[in-house]
């Protein structure tokens, strides 16, 4: 039987890790390790802790010509704030002076533009 791990129980190290892989939104483990001033054994070291305690996830990737992990935060569900979209009793992108259809195209391409603007560019090909 094994108690839930919380933030308070990691490292200072993991901790830190922790911190920047939120910061980030998301970072390669080849980078993780520079940022925390630490050598890449322990970089990989505190990067599985918090993917085996459950605050990141891993996926193995190419960066820079190296294979290396892309570490991301893991999203509470609960942690959310949905509210931030209301205004009112109303979803915020349909408050306004212009009648809104969310079936119609014009609010779906809005949709996209806003997905898009935080896509990062591709990295240059080696």
């Amino acid at each position: 039987m094994s108690a839930e791990v919380t933030e308070a129980d990691l490292s200072e190290d993991e901790r830190r890790g922790l911190e920047l892989v939120r910061e980030e939104l998301g970072i390669h483990q080849s980078e993780f390790w520079k940022a925390l001033d630490v050598s890449s054994r322990k970089g990989s070291r505190i990067a599985s802790k918090l993917e085996e305690k459950g605050f990141v996830e891993r996926e193995e990737t190419v960066h820079g010509g190296n294979t290396t992990y892309y570490i991301t935060p893991v999203v509470d569900e609960s942690d959310l704030e949905f509210m931030l979209l209301m205004a009112g009793e109303m979803l915020s992108p349909f408050v306004g002076e212009e009648e809104v259809d969310p079936q119609g195209d014009a609010f779906s391409q809005w949709i996209m533009s806003l997905a898009y603007e935080d896509t990062p560019s591709p990295e240059p090909q080696e």
